[in-house]
């Protein structure tokens, strides 16, 4: 399984990436969003290079130009709420893409809230058959919201390949992630891979909780 993580060279990426993590920009909901579709535009755009291709002849008003345009069909998915924005971003590149949305939230088990699951609610995609599945969301923590998601999308056909696009990672979401996609079929990108997880499974240092900073708190 490829990992891509594109904090391992320098790019504009980091810039978005230092706004998004700083507690005074993250004051500033619409730069925050902005900045996380940006973040998708990018990665999107990284993966346009691995698609198939092939030649078209294109007419022109003055003659006709050869184009290599990709042949593989693809899905977008992500998980409401936090992955709206970076969605955004993937959806503005692969503007033909079909869409997939999944309603996956944590839910703690114990008073602690040391313990979480992921309850899934909500499922709307169109057939994934032999199409290239990117399912994008910011934060890849515990990598258990991903898993399910992918399961969930997986009643509507088997993917020829699987992209896991995030903002940001964790070791141990990455780890659950090959332990639970197909190892030959799945591609991890991320901005960045942080050290691990604290004792409420956010990851540290990452930024927060990517739903409440883009849309506001919630009961």
């Amino acid at each position: 399984m490829q990992i891509v993580n594109f904090s391992e060279q320098n790019s504009i990426i980091n810039q978005y990436l230092a706004e998004i993590r700083d507690i005074e920009y993250q004051k500033n909901r619409l730069l925050f969003r902005n900045n996380i579709q940006r973040i998708g535009e990018l990665e999107a755009y990284e993966i346009s290079k691995t698609l198939d291709y092939e030649t078209k002849n294109i007419t022109t008003p003055l003659g006709v130009s050869p184009v290599a345009v990709p042949t593989d069909e693809m899905v977008l998915a992500t998980i409401f709420r936090a992955g709206l924005p970076f969605h955004n971003g993937f959806l503005n590149i692969f503007d033909h893409a079909g869409n997939a949305f999944v309603s996956a939230y944590r839910e703690y088990v114990n008073d602690e809230h040391t313990k979480v699951g992921i309850h899934v609610e909500y499922l709307a995609t169109p057939s994934i058959e032999g199409k290239n599945l990117i399912i994008a969301d910011p934060m890849l923590a515990t990598g258990g919201s991903m898993e399910l998601g992918y399961k969930a999308f997986l009643t509507k056909g088997t993917p020829k390949r699987i992209h896991v696009a995030c903002v940001i990672a964790s070791p141990e979401g990455i780890s659950h992630i090959k332990n639970t996609f197909p190892e030959d079929r799945t591609t991890i990108w991320c901005a960045a891979i942080d050290p691990g997880l604290n004792e409420h499974k956010y990851i540290v240092p990452g930024f927060g909780d990517a739903g409440d900073l883009c849309y506001g708190g919630k009961l």
